[in-house]
């Protein structure tokens, strides 16, 4: 480990909280969409089959859960995990402007198509607003922000636009210019450290007290992983499973890209060390 204030840490500025504001879910202001819209299938993550298009049977007419404070405990850890950066609020009150399908029935269909949509959008902007405060990636920060403005102009298009916009594609551009802030970042790591472990199993993997500085992590399975101890500053996890990995007293304050839902889906401790945009999942606790 190297103390905080050591020359060989870059300029990184820990990931946004205010401009991260708008990215995060609102269940109060959103009609219940991810209850309805979304297929869930028998696991361990869900205690029930429900097929997309039809309420979970804990959702509430005021769309809000009758068992969120029990979740865990009741089968459906997956729904603890689910994030949808915003995409919610934004559907049932901008994209809908408030009309709800229960109440305006015709609506539904085309609300819940658009739905999955706007989360892939919304996902993308907490990428791009991340990457705006990424320090060594400065002489990118100005296509970044046309991008990040291109993606918010999409999510402002009509519902059936929407629903008809080829995500995929845009998703492809805007991988393209955040792999190249991603590198922009890691480079400045350590010499040695850095290591390119993009899409590897790493299942079950003990990794406990590895220094990770720099590593490209993206889209990595680190399913029950063992990390704990682990030092993934300036590591790009983004996409990375952490299904069940131990996390406990590793430092992600200055990992790249991380989400709400990676580390909702892991296992921590007091102990472990996050970015100041993201909060510690109360489960860790348990």
């Amino acid at each position: 480990m190297y103390p905080e204030d050591s020359p060989t840490v870059p300029a990184h500025v820990p990931g946004p909280g205010s401009e991260h504001a708008t990215l995060r879910a609102d269940c109060a202001n959103c009609f219940g969409l991810c209850c309805v819209a979304l297929t869930l299938t028998r696991s361990s993550d869900f205690a029930i089959d429900k097929e997309a298009g039809k309420p979970c049977r804990n959702l509430q007419e005021d769309f809000r859960c009758g068992i969120h404070t029990e979740l865990r405990t009741r089968g459906f850890p997956g729904c603890t995990v689910y994030d949808c950066f915003g995409a919610g609020q934004k559907v049932s009150g901008e994209t809908f402007e408030g009309r709800d399908w229960r109440g305006s029935p015709d609506t539904a269909r085309r609300m819940f198509q658009v739905f999955p949509v706007m989360r892939q959008l919304h996902e993308l902007l907490w990428y791009l607003t991340e990457a705006l405060s990424l320090g060594p990636a400065r002489t990118l920060h100005g296509e970044i922000r046309r991008c990040l403005e291109e993606t918010e102009r999409l999510t402002r298009l009509p519902a059936d636009t929407l629903a008809e916009l080829d995500v995929a594609a845009h998703r492809e551009s805007v991988a393209a210019l955040l792999s190249s802030a991603s590198r922009a970042v890691r480079a400045t790591a350590p010499r040695g450290k850095k290591r390119d472990r993009r899409g590897a199993d790493l299942i079950g993997a003990r990794l406990r007290g590895v220094d990770l500085r720099g590593a490209d992590l993206r889209g990595a399975y680190l399913i029950a992983a063992d990390l704990s101890g682990a030092d993934l500053r300036l590591a790009d996890l983004t996409g990375a499973d952490l299904r069940d990995a131990d996390l406990s007293a590793a430092d992600l304050t200055a990992s790249l890209f991380l989400t709400q839902s990676q580390l909702n889906a892991a296992r921590g401790d007091a102990a472990t060390k996050l970015p100041t945009s993201l909060g510690r999942p109360t489960h860790w606790g348990d």
